[in-house]
């Protein structure tokens, strides 16, 4: 059973309460968010990021869902893997047991990057599960990837940039560059957010689980895994959308 922890996730001014909790599945102790009432919702973050990566869209969302927000293994509050990070053999089976676990039948998936990629797997190994899927930049939907990310995977790369990192300033640095990728207008990143990037760099295994799981993701030639042929598999209604100036995943992979 998960264990529901004596505290919430400030949501400002929205009065919806986000649970933090956490469950033991496959012998991992896996951190998740939940909020709200009625059909159910499953939001899986991208890369390098956690469950609190939606908070700015949990409140809403939980207005009209039951919405569980899962922070994959050694990110945020999760324990490391015990198996892998591949989206496919790993990850994906991991989730479906999270939702056993809790027993929770069919649902909303919701997946960003990393997190399309195994919420599209779940979906292909156990359609009557996903009621509707919705992937948002994801991942496995072509080999090109940002080189910044490929470079990271090569040996000794990956290390030397956590190094830099967790020197004086490294993780402003680090969350600057990450900002820059991931939106259209940097400037107007709430601040929280810088705050929640620099607790997550300095937490014990973050970046080193980020760096295993960029390797399971990606090589020195892009994504490893493209998933194009599986998607005529998918019968549930599926909403694919994309940032039209994306630096991490080219928009073309939408279109394709």
């Amino acid at each position: 059973m998960a264990d529901v922890l004596p505290r919430h996730v400030d949501e400002g001014q929205d009065a919806s309460l986000v649970s933090d909790r956490r469950v033991r599945v496959d012998g991992m102790d896996l951190q998740y968010l939940e909020a709200g009432s009625g059909p159910l919702l499953l939001l899986l973050h991208g890369h390098e990021q956690s469950a609190t990566s939606w908070r700015w869209v949990l409140p809403a969302l939980a207005r009209t869902h039951r919405v569980l927000a899962l922070s994959l293994p050694g990110h945020g509050e999760s324990g490391p893997a015990v198996n892998g990070y591949a989206p496919g053999r790993d990850l994906a089976p991991l989730v479906a047991d999270f939702l056993d676990t809790l027993g929770v039948g069919s649902l909303h998936a919701v997946g960003n990057s990393v997190g399309g990629a195994v919420a599209l797997r779940v979906a292909l190994a156990d359609p009557a599960r996903v009621r509707t899927l919705t992937l948002v930049d994801s991942a496995g939907l072509g080999r090109d990837v940002n080189p910044l990310l490929a470079l990271n995977t090569l040996p000794m790369i990956g290390e030397l940039a956590i190094m830099i990192s967790r020197m004086p300033g490294g993780d402003v640095g680090r969350t600057s560059m990450s900002t820059a990728m991931l939106f259209a207008q940097p400037s107007r990143v709430p601040a929280q957010f810088f705050t929640e990037q620099h607790a997550l760099g300095r937490r014990p295994g973050q970046l080193e689980a980020s760096i295993v799981m960029a390797r399971a993701l990606f090589d020195a030639n892009g994504q490893r895994e493209v998933l194009l042929d599986k998607l005529p598999m998918l019968m549930m209604p599926t909403l694919v959308v994309w940032g039209g100036c994306d630096y991490v995943l080219p928009v073309a992979q939408a279109q394709a």
